[in-house]
């Protein structure tokens, strides 16, 4: 996500409090993880053979935590997406220590690698240029392998950038769904929000700014021009921006504005409406019995997720149980 920068901020380094401990004053003092309990391992016992996955900001510096900045700073090693990006934040707090670039290209070349350190007892913090690792940034390899070989993996939470427009967003956020980025053309792009047409939460993607544009259309084109939506932009930047209206609106807002096509940017669009949904179950169940009844339940799975835009698993899924109502 969008590039972590101080522009325009001042940043210091990040002094922790302690108020009212026993036999001190009040007032700024060094503080350790370990003695206060926020990281495992107080008492001398050393952090071996964990793989830490570690929330970096998406904007702010100031957002990462006393607890990420410990756990970089103890790490063995440090796999992030770009040495070179990772670098000046790292240098920033004080960390100097072994950086291995671990990135979309070389993943599943890495992820054994990265495991053998693991297996003999070494430390791992796992980074992602900005933001929280494995959401739409590589990891999943590695947090996989690790866990399979009963390896320990521990979540340090912080910035995201979906969660964070969420939050700020104005939409429903008791029930949404995180799709990522869409593929780059618009007939792809299309077939891809078609199998989400139905959903009824809040609906959460990353778009680069170049394509924000073209695929506001193809939201518009897909769910209806007046389906109501929010992009998100700098998120925790100086120039943060959030614009809202209809898909239409907001394609044509970010075509005319040349600084909203820079970056990338999250788009949020507003769950379609429950009644909808129902009766697209409905015509889907309807077109699937049909089918059924002439073809193997698998092939009418295929051929009806292709006709309504459904799930073929999910249709699979309900053929199987239509099977054992017997079709009623």
């Amino acid at each position: 996500m969008p590039e972590p920068t101080a522009r325009g901020w001042g940043w210091d380094a990040l002094v922790v409090q302690t108020l009212g401990a026993a036999g001190r004053d009040a007032g700024q003092a060094s503080w350790s993880p370990r003695e206060s309990g926020i990281l495992p391992g107080g008492g001398g016992v050393e952090l071996t053979g964990i793989l830490y996955v570690v929330a970096t900001p998406i904007g702010n510096r100031g957002d990462l935590s006393p607890r990420a900045q410990s756990v970089l700073a103890e790490a063995d090693v440090i796999a992030c997406e770009d040495t070179r990006h990772s670098r000046p934040l790292l240098a920033s707090i004080g960390v100097t220590g072994e950086l291995l670039a671990y990135h979309e290209h070389n993943e599943e070349q890495m992820a054994p690698r990265l495991l053998e350190r693991l297996e003999a007892g070494e430390t791992i913090a796992l980074i992602s240029d900005a933001g929280t690792p494995l959401i739409s940034d590589p990891g999943f390899s590695l947090v996989r392998a690790a866990r399979a070989q009963r390896i320990r993996v521990e979540p340090i939470p912080g910035p995201c950038a979906a969660i964070c427009a969420l939050s700020a967003a104005g939409l429903p956020s008791d029930r949404f769904l995180f799709i990522g980025f869409p593929p780059r053309t618009s007939s792809q792009r299309q077939r891809w929000l078609e199998a989400v047409k139905t959903e009824t939460g809040t609906l959460i993607l990353y778009e680069s700014g170049r394509r924000a544009a073209a695929t506001l259309s193809d939201l518009a084109t897909v769910f209806g021009a007046e389906r109501r939506a929010v992009v998100a932009r700098e998120l925790t930047k100086r120039f943060e921006t959030f614009l809202e209206g209809s898909v239409t609106e907001l394609s044509q807002q970010v075509a005319a504005n040349p600084e909203q096509q820079l970056g990338e940017l999250v788009i949020l669009v507003e769950g379609g409406p429950a009644e909808d949904a129902d009766g697209d179950r409905r015509e889907q169940a309807r077109v699937l019995q049909l089918l059924a009844d002439e073809l193997p339940l698998k092939r009418a799975a295929a051929l009806t997720a292709a006709i309504t835009g459904g799930a073929r698993n999910e249709l699979y899924q309900l053929g199987l149980e239509l099977k054992r109502r017997g079709g009623r």
